[in-house]
């Protein structure tokens, strides 16, 4: 469909929390076809919605090796979290130029409505449940940095003000 631009940090829109989808529609489908090409034309392994200033809880994911297997998701909801941790680079198109290791459940079980609209379950594991708990914190107005110490994500921010210009 379409490669649709990042909305930039410090826009407000990626610090408040998505709006819920009544129900799975075409348009639902054609936005969701426009994410998963703005998730590959970055490359990434995910995309929420606010990202591309559309403030709806809808979510993309495709943390497979070979691509084309991306996990459309609707009112994403974490509903089991693993206790043990797992450390991963996380970066965002929405603040370019950094990254930062964070510490984030290993597994999780997600309820979400489907590209079929109906309601699913589903346990995701290692980069998967990664890119999924990424994509709800953006769907609740949370930048992967907030994950971080004040310190730690401080420097980020200004480390990020220099890369930008």
């Amino acid at each position: 469909m379409a490669v649709r631009p990042f909305v930039m940090w410090p826009d407000r829109r990626l610090r408040r929390a998505a709006l819920p989808v009544a129900a799975v529609d075409d348009a639902v489908r054609a936005l969701w076809s426009d994410m998963v090409d703005t998730m590959e034309a970055m490359p990434g392994v995910g995309l929420a919605a606010p990202q591309i200033g559309v403030m709806r809880a809808l979510a993309v994911v495709d943390a497979s090796a070979e691509r084309g297997r991306a996990v459309l998701m609707a009112n994403p909801e974490v509903l089991y979290a693993s206790v043990e941790p797992r450390l991963h680079e996380e970066a965002s198109p929405n603040l370019p130029g950094v990254s930062a290791q964070v510490s984030r459940p290993r597994a999780v079980t997600v309820r979400f409505l489907n590209a079929a609209g109906e309601v699913e379950e589903r346990d995701f594991v290692g980069l998967w449940a990664t890119s999924v708990q990424h994509q709800v914190d953006h769907l609740a107005g949370r930048m992967y940095f907030d994950r971080l110490s004040r310190v730690k994500r401080d420097m980020l921010l200004k480390r990020a003000a220099k890369v930008g210009g």
